[in-house]
């Protein structure tokens, strides 16, 4: 799960797809494709949000995506098509590009729609995404199962 800063979406993300799959079976992990929050906490908001559908997200830190995440992950989810774009800026070849998917493609297959980043809105804002992300994760985890 990838979006900027790895404090808002991403965070998110990652906690409600652990919240819908075998966490022994499966591996999810969130990053962003800037540095600016490397080791901070997502965004309080976010942690809010979260605990409201009873989703524990605190412990989660913040960390660049690298390329080594092309070794490790069969699917990238980018949040919007700037990440989804400077995620491709790091792929080395064809496989890599493949495993970079936008993730609201997953609920709305037919649209190209972008998770919008709630950093500089109100709260409504945090619970539009949450509700768009938890959408997502429910069609990707019965992918998975």
């Amino acid at each position: 799960m990838v979006c900027l800063g790895n404090i808002c979406r991403s965070p998110l993300a990652e906690g409600i797809l652990k919240s819908k799959v075998n966490t022994d079976a499966v591996f999810v992990d969130s990053a962003g494709t800037a540095a600016y929050h490397v080791g901070n906490p997502p965004d309080i908001r976010s942690i809010y949000i979260a605990k409201k559908y009873k989703i524990d997200i605190t412990n989660q830190q913040a960390r660049k995506i690298t390329v080594k995440d092309f070794d490790f992950f069969d699917f990238i989810y980018a949040m919007d098509d700037s990440n989804y774009n400077n995620i491709l800026l790091l792929a080395r070849n064809k496989e890599d590009e493949q495993k970079v998917k936008m993730i609201l493609k997953e609920s709305n297959p037919t649209k190209d729609l972008s998770v919008p980043d709630p950093y500089y809105g109100g709260d409504a804002g945090f619970e539009d995404v949450y509700k768009m992300l938890d959408e997502a994760c429910t069609a990707i985890s019965s992918k998975l199962s």
